[in-house]
């Protein structure tokens, strides 16, 4: 079985209410929902069917001593970019198991480890001096974030009203939401909308991409996978272990 007879069929079987979100004024509080009355109208726009769901009942708590709007906050900004993490995790797991990079990743001529070997083996097998430019880029993005967000002014941080997932332009840099500047007349409730959009999609892609560690890692754990799943040796748990030292 193929990739993409795999996504096919997740495509298939996954509801619709996981890709389309109501029609409704919610959608533009998917910019600023900062309590639970907020937050239970955008649940309901995001998705009609499970609506509200906080079993933990993490919404109603004030993370380090801050107020229930920051915790709300906090917990947005970190599903929108966990999403963002999981939709480039569960591409690049398809890539990188049926495509090798075609030039050399050395000087020395050395190749991108080989498709025939599962991700997580990949990433086991690039030299630590790749890892670690990988992991500098992803902390200078991050950085930029949040030094960008505490202009109570111009910008609010998401925890002080700002809206999550809103990625901050750095001057001269092209926006990299929006680099060709196609969406600057959209309307708020075409952004909320949008935004809903990608947070379904996100948490869509978190199933995807540990189905896919997980068929892995266990052998026959995922059923639709066992044909193409690679079985992996090492922990999926401690990605680190291979060939990535602190000291």
């Amino acid at each position: 079985m193929k990739i993409s007879s795999v996504l096919s069929l997740a495509l298939v079987a996954a509801p619709a209410s996981a890709f389309v979100t109501t029609q409704s004024k919610t959608n533009s509080n998917a910019l600023a929902a900062t309590n639970r009355e907020g937050l239970m109208d955008l649940a309901k726009a995001q998705n009609n069917v499970v609506q509200y769901y906080d079993p933990l009942q993490l919404a109603e708590k004030e993370f380090w001593g801050q107020s229930e709007e920051a915790t709300i906050g906090f917990l947005r900004q970190a599903e929108i970019k966990h999403g963002r993490v999981a939709m480039a995790a569960f591409v690049g797991y398809c890539v990188q198991r049926n495509f090798q990079w075609p030039f050399a990743m050395k000087l020395d001529g050395t190749q991108f480890p080989a498709s025939n070997m599962s991700p997580e083996a990949q990433w086991d097998n690039l030299p630590e001096e790749a890892k670690w430019q990988i992991f500098t880029f992803i902390a200078f993005l991050e950085i930029l974030d949040e030094s960008n967000c505490g202009d109570l002014e111009a910008r609010p941080h998401y925890m002080r009203g700002g809206q999550p997932g809103k990625y901050p332009e750095f001057g001269p840099l092209p926006n990299l939401y929006d680099p060709f500047g196609l969406f600057k007349k959209m309307s708020d409730e075409q952004k909320g909308r949008r935004l809903n959009m990608e947070v379904n999609n996100g948490r869509l892609a978190m199933l995807g991409i540990f189905g896919f560690l997980s068929a892995d890692a266990v052998p026959g754990s995922v059923p639709a996978l066992t044909e193409i799943a690679k079985p992996y040796a090492g922990n999926i748990m401690v990605p680190f272990e291979g060939q990535f030292t602190l000291f």
